[in-house]
């Protein structure tokens, strides 16, 4: 999506982290959840300062990652090149165990089960300096500022984190979409 490529393009930081994440190597990996969503709301709301990231979503997916605590190994290493960011690195291929899902089948797979669409969002820097961004469920609602449940999750799930952060009140334009 190329509106949000721009939006990254602009900021600084978010660049940076990309190329952090990119240097790990790791197969199927993005920056995702909030280090986009919030810049798009950011940007619709006309903030002129950036919401600040509670954490940077790196997520991957390697099915034959043997070392279950490998993810602790690759944070520390983001952590050295950004001392400043949350980060919170996670293979998608072992999430569905702590999910209670069935076997996800690639990061789109996984993103596709997270409690709000407009969160299954995520970013790369590929090797020939290319950035792709991909979405679980299309730009559209992101854009047209929805906050919409994603019904692969308890609607509990979601109303919880739509409170406990606060995202109505930091970005009032939003609009919570009501499903069936």
């Amino acid at each position: 999506m190329i509106r949000i490529i721009r939006l990254i393009e602009k900021d600084k930081l978010r660049m940076k982290a990309l190329e952090c994440a990119a240097s790990l190597n790791l197969p199927q990996c993005y920056v995702a959840a909030g280090f986009i969503r919030n810049l798009v709301w950011d940007s619709l709301h006309g903030k002129q300062t950036p919401t600040p990231l509670n954490d940077v979503d790196v997520i991957y997916y390697d099915a034959n990652e043997s070392n279950e605590n490998e993810y602790l190994e690759f944070e520390a290493r983001l952590f050295t090149m950004m001392p400043e960011l949350n980060w919170q690195v996670r293979n998608q291929a072992k999430m569905h165990v702590t999910n209670g899902d069935e076997h996800y089948f690639n990061t789109v797979d996984a993103m596709s089960y997270w409690p709000e669409k407009e969160t299954a969002v995520a970013i790369r820097k590929l090797k020939n300096q290319d950035i792709e961004c991909i979405s679980a469920f299309g730009f559209d609602s992101l854009f047209d500022l929805m906050l919409s449940h994603n019904p692969k999750r308890t609607k509990e799930t979601f109303e919880h984190r739509v409170k406990s952060k606060q995202w109505l009140e930091q970005w009032p334009k939003l609009i919570l979409a009501h499903q069936k």
